[in-house]
């Protein structure tokens, strides 16, 4: 079968299921009267996730329970789950993973962790692989204006934000402490324990400390095509090692209050697998990753007038790159790139009436990069970023508006700097619901979002220019949400459908000139798309209950930069025209399955879409079991996943071969 009618079988499939928050199941009410019932305490722990079919903007999640009972291995894997997103995989456990919504670029998407903003000057993009998935309590993707209108400047000043909640201590009644410790085991020698420590530290106060290791060899088969020879290969230098840890401490003050200290480290050692060309799948590069940074935030709510949210961040980076070979005078090639920032936000929000809500914010950044690169000019940038924000929300309608203005100020010693810079972006999102008695809501969004050059851009050695201009981007979101509780099959129904537009100018890329390649201004792209969301949740019988889930994404970006060029009006590298995922739980109270697929059409590597530049489509199937038992006072978390179930033979990134088919047991023990 080929990778094209897979792909179309797999869009036929996804049209008959749908994505979903979890619905509650029905009770059956008590027939026995004129009786006092006694019953045993529950205590149910949940967070409340965004509103995917109120929202004026799309907006999509998964929660720990989502990512549990679907397998999902890492960060990567999830956020390949949600319709607009593009995640570029280099392959394997410790290969880079970026994400890019609607084709606007990497360095658009803005990450929160914990509602405060992760940063990398250096290159623009976060790895979103070096985050574990062991204590996200809630992973959201906003596209477009978040409807939170206390969030940070930073976080307006981008396309979408990629959410990341982890999750805060809750106790049993009487306890003051909770454990849990959980082993990994996989393919391709894969081992990764963590443990957890939540401490309650009196009325007010409590204590969360989590803690990971990973290892892997990483080198799984995988088959080499070379014109008409055929091989069984293996994957070379994929080996990682990497550390992780966080503790935060929550605290709640006796005014209502609420205050949260984070301190977070990273560091893996990670060979990079490098291209496989011709007959040569072998690579003797390695990187060194570090990354500490220690936030705090609070909120206070003063009135139903007045709250307030403040942040700051201290961020420290470190990497070496290291690379092998005879070419090299002493025998390698090494670089060294630190880079720190320190950051403050506030936030305030006031309402004046009742149907009118107001936000002020205000975000100062300066960043310092420092290497041991040639000629390394060490700049210095300051950032001011404000956010003025207005809310008007009737019954029927709700209508946000936002102005951000940006300004900075560069300094290096040695050589000249950039010129200073400031721009306004606004935004506009509108949602209407015309009839009270049904959940069918018609949202328009609106928003121009920047991306500065990056210090690689403006300094990367013999590559980086210093006249660059920014990146701009205009998003446009037209949709349709609808959704349905308590039918006779359904005891939940939803269906989302956004048609968008984007244009992006000053395009900054690597271009050649006479003695070698450069950055420049140099592209103009028009993307537009659709992206479709189901969901339903069927309840089988009293105990049995089954949850579908799914997204599809049209989209069709092309390159406007020169009508002289060959590639003129061709679909952009590595952007398919079809993909899209499907999903089913099925709980049972024996055991609960869980499946899932993932589907990419065909894409082209290079800019001309030529026959030979294409990349085939691909459709990976994961399936997991899972079955959790009480012992006494702790539980205990059993699971199992198959991943590729297929053993599919697929590229993201040309010649960066994916692991085909793969196993992991999970064992989580709460105590």
């Amino acid at each position: 079968m080929s990778g094209k009618t897979k792909v179309q079988l797999f869009c036929a499939l996804f049209c008959c299921i749908g994505i979903s928050p979890l619905a509650a199941q029905k009770v059956a009410s008590d027939t026995i009267t004129g009786k006092v019932h006694r019953i045993e305490k529950v205590i149910v722990t949940a967070r409340r996730s965004p509103h995917k079919v109120t929202s004026a903007v799309p907006v999509q999640t998964l929660s720990q329970q989502d990512i549990s009972r679907l397998g999902i291995q890492n960060m990567a894997d999830a956020v390949r789950r949600f319709a607009g997103a593009s995640v570029k995989d280099y392959g394997g456990i410790g290969g880079l993973k970026t994400v890019s919504i609607r084709n606007i670029g990497a360095a658009h998407t803005a990450v929160s962790y914990d509602g405060v903003a992760v940063s990398n000057c250096q290159a623009g993009q976060i790895d979103i692989g070096r985050f574990s998935l062991d204590n996200v309590s809630m992973l959201s993707l906003a596209i477009g204006q978040s409807e939170d209108l206390l969030q940070s400047a930073r976080l307006y000043a981008s396309a979408g934000v990629l959410g990341i909640e982890t999750e805060k201590p809750y106790f049993d009644e009487g306890r003051n402490a909770a454990f849990q410790a959980r082993v990994r085991g996989g393919s391709f020698g894969m081992v990764s324990p963590s443990l957890r420590w939540w401490q309650k530290m009196g009325s007010r106060t409590r204590l969360a400390v989590d803690a990971g290791y990973m290892r892997a060899d990483g080198n799984y088969p995988f088959t080499l095509v070379n014109g008409k020879y055929v091989t069984e290969e293996r994957r070379n230098n994929s080996d990682i090692y990497s550390w992780q840890g966080e503790a935060t401490l929550y605290h709640t003050f006796e005014d209502g209050g609420e205050l949260d200290v984070k301190g977070y480290y990273f560091y893996s050692r990670r060979g990079l697998p490098g291209a496989v060309t011709l007959y040569n799948p072998l690579s003797d590069e390695t990187l060194w990753d570090e990354n500490t940074f220690l936030q705090a935030r609070y909120r206070k709510h003063f009135s139903p007038q007045w709250s307030l949210q403040a942040q700051a961040k201290y961020n420290h980076g470190w990497n070496k790159y290291q690379d092998e070979g005879k070419e090299y005078t002493d025998g390698y090639y090494r670089e060294n790139h630190r880079q720190d920032e320190y950051y403050l936000s506030t936030t305030v929000l006031y309402r004046p009436l009742e149907a009118l809500t107001l936000s002020l914010a205000q975000d100062g950044v300066m960043n310092k990069l420092r290497n041991s690169l040639p000629e390394c000019p060490f700049p210095t940038r300051y950032t001011s970023i404000t956010a003025l924000n207005a809310r008007y929300k009737q019954e029927w309608l709700t209508v946000t508006a936002s102005l951000l203005y940006t300004a900075t100020s560069e300094h290096t010693e040695k050589g000249t700097a950039p010129d200073n810079f400031h721009r306004f972006a606004p935004s506009l999102s509108v949602s209407m619901q015309p009839w009270q008695t049904e959940s069918l809501y018609f949202r328009l969004m609106y928003k121009s979002t920047f991306r500065l050059p990056t210090f690689n851009d403006l300094y990367y050695y013999r590559m980086g220019s210093r006249n660059l201009r920014p990146e701009k981007a205009d998003e446009w979101n037209a949709g349709i949400t609808w959704s349905k509780s308590g039918g006779t099959v359904f005891d939940y129904f939803s269906v989302t459908l956004d048609g968008y537009y984007n244009d992006v100018t000053d395009k900054i890329v690597a271009f050649p000139t006479t003695y070698a390649w450069k950055m420049a201004n140099y592209g103009k792209v028009h993307a537009a798309g659709v992206d479709a969301t189901l969901a339903a949740t069927v309840p089988l019988t009293e105990k049995i209950r089954l949850t579908l889930s799914g997204s599809y994404m049209w989209q069709k970006a092309i390159d406007l930069t020169d009508s002289k060029n060959k590639n003129y009006k061709d679909q952009l590298p590595y952007t398919p025209l079809h993909s899209g995922n499907a999903a089913a739980v099925l709980e049972m109270p024996w055991v609960n399955v869980g499946y899932s697929a993932v589907g990419v059409g065909k894409r082209y590597y290079l800019s001309q879409n030529l026959p030979e530049n294409e990349i085939a489509g691909y459709v990976e199937h994961t399936v997991s079991l899972s079955r959790e038992l009480a012992l006494g006072g702790s539980r205990l978390l059993l699971q199992a996943e198959i991943v590729n179930l297929t053993d599919e033979q697929y590229d993201v990134i040309k010649y960066y071969p994916m692991p085909g088919r793969s196993w992991r047991l999970t064992g989580t023990f709460k105590f």
